[in-house]
């Protein structure tokens, strides 16, 4: 299908760069990154995908400054509990 269509000057610099390092025409660029812009999943009437986010504090007694070294805790604890004899 013949169409004409407008660039702005920046688009057309940055295909006809494509074009000549690929040694494409520039109706082969055009056409390859239209169609990579569509195959990209953001149809015009689809909303975008949003994150949710949601407050999930820690339980009471747990002092986020304080994570590792709750995880060295139940680190040497695991330890323990594997190896009976070893003293931590």
């Amino acid at each position: 299908m013949r169409t004409t269509l407008t660039l702005e000057p920046d688009i057309e610099r940055k295909l006809k760069d494509i074009a000549a390092r690929k040694r494409k025409s520039f109706k082969e660029v055009v056409n390859e990154t239209l169609k990579a812009g569509l195959k990209s999943g953001t149809a015009a009437g689809e909303p975008p995908f949003r994150v949710k986010p949601h407050r999930c504090g820690f339980k009471s007694g747990v002092d986020p400054a304080r994570l590792n070294q709750l995880y060295d805790e139940l680190e040497i604890a695991d330890f323990v509990a594997e190896n009976p004899g070893a003293d931590a």
